[in-house]
């Protein structure tokens, strides 16, 4: 029977990860502090198709909401990235098998942006709204977000959405490689089993930025006078 609940990854990082940064900077997290004006939340691939098929990607939902609500009040800006129906390719075809990889090319849905997203999602005037049309939102020449977000002075982004090992990660690696700081939210990205999410936040928490859950990125935000 497939599960329909909405739920949430069991993620973890392991202590000897921790132990590892705390070694080689001499504390846990490489960014203790954000400023909200400069930080971007980048909320990726929250569309009926991907949230429909899977309980985790539904059971992110508030966290995401909730960070957007804080952060937007808080000054900064908010990023709602979607899928963009790219043109049909060989490759595409030889890799994913032409049925496959027409279900993937039309997954973003069509018409304007707000509307393709997972309804249960309260986006704002001020909003930022972007197709990417490659797995990563940070990818030069698959998506105006860089360029958008060097407008409004960003510094730091908040990775979340889904699928976590695909676009978020491939977002968060291209995102630290343009000399962001990068925080991906452990509890408000979302895959199919634990396992692959949790080998995604090692890796990026190795690597690429820190991870941290939903609750501490709300007390990093409010923690600004």
């Amino acid at each position: 029977m497939q599960e329909t609940e909405p739920r949430l990854h069991a993620w973890r990082i392991e202590e000897r990860e921790y132990r590892r940064q705390e070694q080689r900077r001499g504390r846990r997290f490489a960014y203790p502090r954000l400023a909200p004006a400069r930080t971007a939340l980048v909320v990726i691939d929250m569309v009926p198709f991907f949230v429909d098929a899977n309980p985790h990607a539904r059971g992110i939902v508030p966290h995401i909401q909730q960070l957007a609500d804080r952060l937007r009040a808080a000054g900064g800006t908010v990023a709602w990235v979607l899928p963009a129906r790219t043109e049909r390719t060989p490759v595409g075809d030889e890799f994913h098998g032409p049925v496959a990889a027409e279900t993937f090319r039309n997954a973003g849905g069509t018409g304007p942006l707000p509307g393709r997203l997972w309804p249960g999602l309260a986006t704002r005037p001020g909003d930022v709204f972007v197709e990417k049309s490659g797995p990563s939102a940070f990818f030069p020449g698959r998506c105006s977000l860089p360029d958008i977000l060097e407008e409004h002075h960003i510094d730091t982004v908040l990775v979340t959405g889904t699928v976590t090992q695909v676009c978020c990660e491939s977002s968060a690696r291209d995102a630290s490689t343009l000399g962001y700081r990068v925080v991906m939210v452990a509890d408000a990205n979302a895959t199919g089993r634990d396992q692959d999410h949790n080998a995604t936040l090692a890796t990026i928490y190795r690597s690429f930025g820190d991870v941290r859950p939903t609750a501490e990125v709300l007390d990093l935000i409010d923690a600004v006078p």
